[in-house]
């Protein structure tokens, strides 16, 4: 079956991959990339639907909702029973089945219909490329989990359940991936396709992460894996003809998501659930701005934590930025409706209230894109087209700062820095006042760029990596469960901050005594850092209990 595209990314069609369509597949080069096509989307559904933000922002202190077992991302109490670690690391795996089908099947089959080589190297490292993808986030979520290569000779060996391996042994896995995808993909293809800058990128991000586990004293990694990442880094920066989009709202509309700048993203098509972007549905506050009733983000905003983080990472100055991440009182967004001005507490024209007041003030805005009269789709089943951003040039820039920082104190000058200056740039604030770049500087200028981007909690692991005691600090401290109240609710300015209070979290009381916030501290040790492998595959695999020892993994 065949699915056209509905949002610009016209490459995008499905081939099933069951075996008798392989056999009778792979005759030529269009077919090849028809099936390559795959990779972008379908199997990314379980990771992306929702373990995607949960963990990501959620579980990073960067989102406020504490809702069910959603909300226990939260608080940092779920446990490996949570439906939705097994939505995440099952999704993973189906990437890699995906790309593993590819990369086992279509050389033999297509070599066979005299196909060139380079077209078959380049579709290998198509699926490598996402393979390795797929490694990458589970070593950094789950430290532990099977390595899977040529599935088809295990089933028929009967090897079906296969042990953990190594946290070093993924992460070489995934390089191998990348590297092979990096050698073998073409400079440059059709907007949202992979390149071999895709690849350096994530190469870049792979290396850096190995520096900074070498910086904390782990027995892998090396604090020459700064110097690589910075040449992968600086070759994608300087020699991929890529820039900065001028305009970061700009980059979050579905109109510009095939902007240059996007060096990977999940594709989605306008086709219902399953085929689209379904954060929209989740994030929206009202169905004033969705045209529809799938708007159930009411009360998910950004912690005090994350906008107190913003307002002191642009050090008095407008970050340009902030509007796109999450909306405040105030903000009028011509693009979406007739155009829509936020308001803490909004009402119809006879005094009934349609919009409450978030528990922080505030409310999503990434990824939430407005209704069919302000881009011609008809969301209407969590299938918004707007691609999920996985690696933009951005990162690229950051991870360039980051890996010419190494080990040391600070920058202050030289192309990393510059690197990092520019990010800032884009956002319309300056250099830091006092003229340096510490890790922690840069940490907080990530944590404002890819805000919502699914990525904050792989930034607290890195740091993480490079000072635990440090990190637990930053985690701890954050006081996520903090909130605003009314001090009293009859003065009239539900739609003024002077007539709110923040009361922290943990039994704190505002100064009207009845506004009390017993919403619990929440506290992170050094076993919050890892997500347990989900009891469904346990069970089925007990190979994969936590008591049960990870091997090495023999790499051919």
């Amino acid at each position: 079956m065949f699915l056209a595209s509905a949002c610009g990314d016209d490459f995008l069609e499905y081939v099933p991959q069951d075996q008798s369509t392989v056999a009778g597949w792979y005759r030529n080069a269009d077919e090849i990339r028809q099936a390559t096509a795959s990779l972008y989307h379908d199997p990314w559904f379980g990771y992306q639907d929702q373990f995607g933000w949960l963990a990501g922002d959620l579980l990073a202190g960067d989102m406020h909702h504490n809702w069910d077992q959603e909300g226990q991302f939260f608080y940092g109490s779920f446990n490996e029973s949570n439906p939705y670690i097994n939505g995440g690391f099952q999704g993973l795996y189906n990437v890699i089945s995906y790309a593993n089908l590819i990369i086992d099947d279509m050389p033999v089959v297509a070599s066979g219909h005299g196909v060139g080589q380079d077209a078959i190297d380049a579709a290998v490292a198509e699926a490598r490329f996402f393979r390795g993808a797929a490694y990458y986030l589970l070593v950094e979520y789950w430290e532990e989990a099977p390595i899977i290569e040529n599935p088809a000779d295990k089933v028929a060996s009967g090897d079906l359940f296969q042990p953990k391996n190594k946290t070093a042994d993924i992460y070489e896995f995934a390089r191998r991936d990348f590297v092979y995808a990096a050698e073998n993909l073409p400079t440059t293809d059709v907007a949202g396709r992979v390149t071999q800058w895709s690849a350096k990128g994530m190469l870049a991000k792979l290396h850096v992460t190995l520096g900074q586990r070498a910086v904390g004293g782990a027995d892998f990694g090396s604090v020459e894996d700064f110097t690589t990442a910075a040449n992968y880094a600086a070759d994608v920066i300087n020699n991929s003809g890529i820039s900065l989009a001028t305009n970061y709202e700009d980059l979050f509309k579905i109109s510009n998501e095939d902007n240059p700048e996007i060096l990977w993203g999940i594709q989605f098509i306008n086709q219902g659930y399953g085929a689209g972007n379904s954060r929209q549905a989740r994030y929206a506050r009202h169905s004033r701005i969705t045209g529809d009733a799938q708007a159930w983000g009411g009360g998910k905003c950004m912690t005090v934590s994350y906008v107190q983080n913003l307002q002191s990472n642009a050090e008095g100055n407008e970050d340009a930025r902030r509007r796109a991440i999450y909306m405040q009182n105030g903000d009028y967004y011509g693009y979406i409706g007739e155009g829509y001005n936020y308001e803490i507490v909004s009402q119809d024209e006879d005094g009934v209230q349609l919009e409450a007041a978030s528990p922080t003030l505030n409310s999503l805005k990434k990824y939430v894109v407005g209704g069919v009269a302000d881009h011609g789709y008809i969301i209407s089943n969590q299938d918004s087209p707007l691609d999920i951003y996985m690696l933009r040039l951005a990162d690229v820039y950051l991870l360039y700062a980051e890996a010419m920082l190494a080990g040391q104190a600070s920058l202050s000058g030289g192309p990393g820095y510059d690197a990092y200056l520019a990010v800032r740039a884009r956002a319309g604030l300056d250099a830091p006042a006092d003229g340096n770049m510490t890790y922690t500087d840069l940490f907080n200028e990530r944590r404002v760029e890819f805000g919502l981007e699914g990525m904050a909690w792989l930034e607290v692991k890195r740091r993480y990596y490079r000072n635990q005691s440090e990190a637990l600090t930053y985690l701890n401290n954050q006081g996520r469960t903090d909130r605003y109240y009314r001090i009293d609710p009859d003065d009239g300015l539900e739609n003024d901050m002077a007539g709110y209070e923040l009361v922290p979290g943990g039994g704190g009381v505002g100064s009207n005594p009845s506004n009390v916030n017993n919403d619990p501290v929440v506290t992170f040790t050094a076993e919050d850092m890892i997500i347990p492998i989900p009891a469904p595959q346990v069970t089925v695999n007990p190979m994969l209990s936590s008591d049960v020892e990870a091997v090495d993994y023999s790499f051919e």
